[in-house]
């Protein structure tokens, strides 16, 4: 609004320089810019993002797999282990040494992470394994996915805003530079008695 205001009001003003008509335009460029590509911009790379992690989300889940272990004894030592991927973050774990069957049809045993506040041998649980049975992370779900691609789409868009007005304000800043040396330069023509010329001193 500032810029409109600005280029309204230099419209026909007798004390209007051509710098201070410029940076209104400026102005008004920045903020065209950002009212129409920084939108764009954010949609475009937040649709890129959800294309990407929608992949990823198929690719997961075709790649895990989600089988039935038993617990054969606790670990000693282990204490309970927040779950970093549980969507609330106070689902807890215990570390515990277990059997299962990978979806190759071998047989697996190794220290994994239960979700069994206190496990006993032969107590069940699930885990995500690859297609030979190795302990992986569970897949990336759909939602997960489309608020990362929601915030890289803003995060574009707030750079994109900041690019623009960071240009503005640089070109500004010189134009202001311009402005100060012109004046400079004709302070030094005027020379140190200019408020004297004519007095008859």
């Amino acid at each position: 609004m500032r810029a409109i205001s600005g280029l309204w009001r230099w419209r026909h003003n007798p004390l209007r320089r051509a710098t201070d008509l410029a940076e209104a335009w400026v102005a008004l460029a920045a903020l065209l810019l950002i009212l129409v590509v920084t939108p764009l911009v954010g949609s475009l790379v937040g649709g890129l993002a959800q294309s990407a992690l929608q992949e990823s989300v198929r690719e997961q889940r075709a790649a895990r797999h989600l089988v039935t272990a038993t617990v054969v004894r606790k670990l000693d030592g282990s204490s309970l282990d927040v779950d970093p991927e549980a969507a609330t973050g106070r689902d807890t774990r215990t570390r515990v040494l277990a059997d299962w069957t990978a979806p190759d049809g071998t047989v697996r045993q190794g220290r994994v992470m239960a979700s069994l506040d206190s496990p006993q041998p032969g107590d069940r649980f699930r885990m995500w394994t690859d297609r030979q049975g190795r302990t992986v992370a569970r897949p990336l779900d759909s939602a997960t996915a489309a608020t990362h691609a929601v915030i890289a789409g803003v995060g574009a868009a707030l750079l994109v805003a900041g690019l623009v007005e960071g240009g503005r304000r640089l070109i500004v800043w010189r134009m202001v530079r311009r402005r100060y040396a012109r004046w400079d330069q004709a302070w030094d023509r005027a020379g140190p008695d200019w408020g004297r010329t004519g007095t008859g001193s």
